[in-house]
């Protein structure tokens, strides 16, 4: 009964995901100055309970003035590096100018 509400839990974030109602956790740091986005999730409380886990990561690794915000949307990009300009979800290029 376990695996059976799993997989449905899972179907249904999925489906939430596409639509863009499903739930994710958004952290914005100040140093270095990075935006992270954590999900999705079915619904706010389990984004809340997890970000827990993603600040204490954060933490150790030693980025400060964090800010969480649990909230539905639909990001592009996982990670978004301001400091380098860089944004890490990107699509590969290939070496000779042609399209993918």
């Amino acid at each position: 009964m376990k695996k059976i509400w799993h997989n449905l839990k899972e179907g249904l974030i999925n489906a939430f995901d596409k639509l863009g109602l499903a739930w994710w956790v958004e952290i914005v740091t100040h140093n270095p100055r990075c935006t992270y986005y954590f999900g999705p999730f079915l619904n706010s409380a389990d984004a809340a309970f997890a970000s827990k886990g993603y600040i204490e990561d954060l933490e150790f690794e030693g980025a400060q003035g964090i800010v969480v915000n649990v909230k539905r949307c639909k990001p592009n990009n996982l990670t978004i590096a301001e400091d380098l300009g860089e944004r890490f979800d990107r699509k590969v290029q290939p070496a000779f100018g042609g399209q993918i």
